[in-house]
């Protein structure tokens, strides 16, 4: 008997026929013999409804408050999703986070796993149950409080989980059919991938690429377990992602992956930094300390009449103040001008293993972006991926010209969005 680990965003349960349909599925692996786990996010835009509602009632919500009014979210949608299943007659149970031994650091709103230890979750097993289980939550190692995973962490729930089950797959279900090559929302001939790398899976993910969340794919490769990607809209087959291809899969290792873009970056620029050794140490010393992180680079040659050098770096919109509060308090230290913030930018990335041997690949991307009129504001490498940051009103069309240039376009049908609002 084989266990599987299946997990189920907002989308998928977004109301009871979506939890009912859920439960079909589920009974159904069941009934081929398995063993399931079930992971489940919060009902539709149940999370970022909540988010509003707290803002509203505090400018600044408390870490530890937001996090215990956040997990109520996973805890609705598990308990509906175990009251269906009983209905269809099989016996099921469901787990907060901290019961099924979600153990995580103290940081509030974005903790990490850093233990699991699924004893509870064996034992229902065992007795021939379901397991049902809140994703996105856990619960703090040091002060037993309630912490949540951040944006995207019930896909992490699913492979941490997983990997302590050693289940034999781990099986994401979204209202997409799998991986494609660009996001279909924006990209409507975006091709799906039968079966993508570890590698390349994390750089799209790491690149905005929203079907999964990069920590997920990162566990996964960790302890080497296979992702399936598939819509718990329709049954056909997803993505895999692993090391090597599954079954008998033929996969041609392809030139490019994807195209992957995220708009949920702003960009700083610390303006006459003094062009000298332990400058730049202070200004991401300090970022750093304010538990933000950075993605993209760049300093500017400094003026040879000045001797001051402009540094611009990219973070996550919603660390926004926290940063430049950060910077603020050490400007008398470094002796940089002022500060910009600018939070209509996106960010475009073109993945894929192939192109470090395929030297034309760099200037057949940035020929595409010319040609549709995007100007690039910031450039970043590594190996198997090239990122550019441009206006945030150019994306969606940067993002088009791109995967046509690459032949990455589909001569079938046009991807499906079955749910979810995007937002």
């Amino acid at each position: 008997m084989s266990l599987v680990v299946q997990k189920y965003g907002g989308s998928s349960v977004a109301d009871a026929e979506g939890i009912k349909r859920v439960a079909k599925r589920i009974v159904e692996a069941k009934r081929n013999g398995h063993q399931v786990v079930a992971v489940v996010s919060a009902m539709g835009d149940t999370t970022d409804e909540l988010i509003d509602l707290a803002e509203q009632v505090s400018p600044i919500p408390a870490g530890r408050e937001l996090d215990m009014l956040l997990t109520a979210g996973e805890r609705i949608s598990m308990a509906l999703l175990a009251m269906a299943i009983k209905n269809l007659g099989h016996e099921a149970q469901s787990f907060t986070g901290s019961q099924a031994g979600v153990i995580t650091d103290s940081v509030h709103n974005k903790a990490r796993i850093i233990d699991v230890t699924p004893g509870r979750l064996r034992a229902s097993l065992e007795e021939g149950n379901i397991a049902i289980v809140a994703g996105f939550q856990g619960v703090s190692q040091d002060s037993k409080d309630i912490t949540t995973l951040g944006r995207g962490g019930s896909d992490t729930t699913a492979v941490a989980l997983a990997a302590a089950l050693d289940a034999d797959v781990c099986e994401i279900y979204t209202d997409v059919d799998g991986v494609f090559t660009a996001d279909p929302r924006v990209v409507k001939k975006a091709k799906k991938i039968d079966w993508i790398s570890f590698e390349d899976m994390l750089e799209l993910a790491a690149s905005g690429s929203k079907v999964l969340l990069h920590r997920c794919v990162e566990y996964a490769r960790r302890y080497n377990i296979p992702i399936h990607v598939r819509s718990s809209f329709s049954g056909l087959p997803g993505t895999w992602v692993s090391n090597e291809p599954q079954g008998d899969q033929q996969v041609e290792h392809a030139i490019i992956s994807g195209v992957a873009h995220d708009v949920s970056e702003a960009k700083v620029t610390v303006v006459g930094v003094p062009d000298k050794p332990g400058e730049a140490a202070h200004i991401f010393r300090a970022v750093a300390e304010a538990e933000i992180n950075i993605d993209m680079i760049v300093q500017n040659v400094s003026a040879a009449s000045t001797g001051l050098t402009d540094i611009s770096f990219t973070l996550p919109k919603a660390e926004g103040k926290k940063a430049t509060a950060a910077l603020e308090k050490i400007k008398a230290t470094v002796g940089y001008d002022s500060l910009r913030y600018d939070d209509q930018i996106a960010k475009i990335s073109l993945v894929g293993a192939g192109m470090k041997t395929n030297p034309g690949v760099t200037a057949q991307f940035f020929e595409a972006l010319s040609d549709a009129g995007v100007n690039i504001e910031l450039i970043s490498t590594s190996e198997i991926r090239i990122s550019v940051v441009t206006r945030a009103d150019d994306v969606n069309e940067a993002v088009r010209a791109v995967h046509t240039s690459f032949g990455l376009d589909s001569d079938s049908d046009e991807a499906v969005v079955y749910g979810g609002t995007g937002r």
